[in-house]
C-alpha cells in the first residue's frame, strides 16, 4: 500500500537577482525533495522575487527539514532571503470575530465543518450574544465580550488576551463592525483578515446597500484585506464584484452582496492558510 509522503512548503522572498531559483532547488535536490508545485514571480513594483514551493521527499525515507536549514541560511546571506518552510498538512489556528450579521460566519463554519478550509476554527468572539446558537451548534466555544460605554479599550484588551490564550495564528474580523486600535493593529500585523463591502468609501456607516440602492449602482463587490492603522485601507488579498440593476430590490441587493462578501473571504482566508500571500507595503502577491 502507498503511504503518501509529508509535504512541505517553502516561502521565501528577496530582492530580486539571477540564481535565486537555481540556488534553492538544487538545494532541495540535494536533500532529496521531489518538487511537487512551484511558483515564481517578479513583484514589479517592489522588484522582489517571491517563490513558493510544495515538496516531499523523493523516495521513502523522510525529509528533516532542520537539515536543510544551513543551506537556506547560506542561501538567505547570499540573496538577502526572507524564507519560512510550513507542514503543509497542519491547519493553522483561527479566531473568529463577528457582530451580529452572520452571513460570513455562517460560510465559514460549514466550509471549516465540510473540511473544505484549511484552517483549524478555535472559537467565535463577539461584542453580541446574536450567533451564540450557531457558534455552540457547531460544537465551538463563544466568547461574549459586550463593550461597556467608555470601557472600548479593555473590550478590545479582552479580545487580544483571547487570542494570545488560544494560541490564535489569524484573527478573522467577519463583519465585526468595531474598529481595532493602531497598538491593535500593530499587534496583528499580517494575522488579522477584514472583509467589506467595496462600496467604501463611497457608502460608508450604516446600510451601505440601501444607499448603494438609492444610488442606482451598477456594480455591487467586496474586499478581503490584511487589517493596518489605515480603516479599511490595508493590504487587499481578494476581491469580486457582480453586475446589478435598477430592478434589484434593497433587500436583492444585501443578499447579493452578502454572498460576495461570504465567497471572497473564505478565498482570502484560503490563500492564507496556504502561505499563498505576500505582502509589500500597501500591496500583495497571491501566488494561486
Amino acid at each position: 500500500m502507498h503511504v503518501a509522503s509529508q509535504r512541505y512548503v517553502l516561502t521565501l522572498s528577496c530582492p530580486d537577482a539571477i540564481g535565486i531559483v537555481a540556488a534553492v532547488t538544487a538545494i532541495l535536490a540535494k536533500h532529496g525533495a521531489s518538487i511537487i508545485d512551484a511558483q515564481h514571480y517578479r513583484e514589479p513594483v517592489a522588484s522582489v522575487a517571491v517563490l513558493r514551493i510544495v515538496f516531499e521527499a523523493a523516495g521513502a525515507a523522510a525529509i528533516d527539514t532542520q537539515r536543510l536549514e544551513p543551506d537556506l541560511l547560506a542561501a538567505a546571506r547570499q540573496f538577502d532571503m526572507k524564507w519560512a518552510i510550513n507542514d503543509a498538512s497542519r491547519r493553522l489556528r483561527v479566531l473568529v470575530a463577528v457582530s451580529k450579521q452572520g452571513h460570513c460566519l455562517k460560510s465559514l463554519l460549514h466550509r471549516w465543518e465540510v473540511g473544505t478550509l484549511p484552517v483549524e476554527i478555535v472559537g467565535v468572539v463577539s461584542n453580541h450574544e446574536t450567533q451564540r446558537r450557531l457558534v455552540e451548534w457547531h460544537g465551538l466555544p463563544f466568547h461574549h465580550l459586550p463593550i461597556q460605554p467608555g470601557r472600548k479599550q479593555e473590550q478590545e484588551d479582552r479580545l487580544l488576551a483571547l487570542f494570545s490564550h488560544l494560541r490564535g495564528e489569524l484573527l478573522v474580523l467577519a463583519r465585526y463592525m468595531q474598529i481595532l486600535s493602531e497598538p491593535a493593529c500593530r499587534q496583528l500585523a499580517g494575522c488579522a483578515i477584514n472583509i467589506h463591502h467595496s462600496f467604501l468609501p463611497s457608502f460608508k456607516g450604516a446600510q451601505p446597500y440601501s444607499q448603494a440602492h438609492a444610488r442606482g449602482v451598477k456594480l455591487i463587490g467586496a474586499t478581503a484585506h490584511y487589517v493596518n492603522g489605515d480603516l479599511d485601507e490595508g493590504p487587499i488579498i481578494e476581491q469580486a464584484v457582480e453586475r446589478v440593476d435598477h430592478s434589484m430590490s434593497v433587500q436583492q441587493l444585501t443578499a447579493l452582496g452578502n454572498e460576495i462578501e461570504s465567497v471572497v473571504l473564505n478565498r482570502a482566508i484560503q490563500w492564507h492558510a496556504e502561505h499563498r500571500v505576500f505582502e509589500f507595503g500597501s500591496r500583495t502577491v497571491v501566488l494561486k
